[in-house]
């Protein structure tokens, strides 16, 4: 099978990463992008069948599937069950995308083809909290009426999307906590300047925060939380759905909490798509 390049669905990021992939070279077929392409060599395709027979390396979305569909046009014709990818596949195959389902893993896995989330890629995870970082700014400055700027942030979480967010909010002259449950991750955030408190310890000091940051994938801000914190406070939740805040409660109470997620390939998709194709190619010459 020829090293053909198939991308079909997910959102800006996929239509990027076929036109860096076009530039580089690579014939690119494709199947219902976000948007239409227009190179010489990319020819657009009818069907995710055909996308497969043609193409050895096949290209996700990020994430792959929601409740197992995998999204790949506003038709809902055009959507397909996770697993009907798989079965068009075999071994000859590469198929890459982001948070990959553990079922499709799974019969990836009992047909002996190579699979890579590349999500689970420590390099892009860390890139991509920079476009993250600076999406989750951009929301709390759209959503507030006050500057960052002297303001008092909390940020709930200190890893990688933690520690970049923390960091670049502090370049804005905020006033940063971070809170944290690890004894190590709060002593590195204050050696790098921060207030820091035990994620335990944070319900007295809710209402004194102007923005309140959410990285962790856990229900951290629940109804009790929720209840002390201030009338006019900004709360970005970034942590994969549905997210570390009760936001039942948060509308319910007129409490201005926002869940942003795939910040990356909504605010910066070219950057993120030329992080993800690097990735792919090193991955490539690795695997064939």
């Amino acid at each position: 099978m020829a090293l053909n390049i198939g991308i079909f669905g997910g959102d800006k990021r996929q239509v990027y990463m076929a036109l860096t992939l076009l530039v580089k070279g690579y014939s690119v077929f494709t199947y219902k992008l976000y948007e239409q392409i227009d190179h010489n060599n990319h020819t657009a395709l009818n069907s995710l069948e055909e996308l497969i027979k043609k193409c050895r390396v096949l290209i996700g979305p990020i994430p792959f599937t929601k409740d197992n569909i995998i999204k790949i046009s506003s038709d809902t014709q055009a959507n397909s069950n996770g697993n009907t990818i798989v079965h068009f596949l075999n071994k000859e195959h590469i198929l890459i995308g982001g948070v990959i389902p553990k079922d499709i893993r799974s019969s990836c896995e009992e047909k002996g083809i190579f699979y890579f989330d590349l999500m689970d890629s420590d390099k892009i995870a860390i890139m991509n909290a920079i476009a993250t970082a600076e999406g989750t700014i951009m929301e709390a400055i759209r959503s507030s009426n006050i500057n960052l700027h002297n303001s008092n942030c909390l940020v709930l979480g200190y890893g990688r999307c933690g520690k970049v967010l923390a960091s670049k909010l502090k370049g804005l002259d905020a006033n940063v906590t971070v809170a944290a449950r690890n004894k190590d991750a709060l002593a590195y955030a204050h050696a790098m300047g921060f207030s820091a408190v035990h994620l335990k310890d944070i319900k007295s000091f809710l209402p004194y925060f102007h923005f309140i940051f959410n990285t962790i994938p856990a229900l951290i801000l629940d109804e009790d939380c929720l209840k002390n914190v201030s009338e006019d406070v900004v709360i970005i939740d970034i942590a994969s759905a549905p997210g570390g805040v009760d936001f039942e409660y948060a509308i319910n109470h007129g409490i201005n909490a926002k869940l942003c997620l795939g910040i990356p390939g909504k605010i910066a998709p070219k950057t993120s798509a030329d992080i993800l194709v690097n990735e792919i190619e090193a991955l490539i010459k690795e695997v064939i």
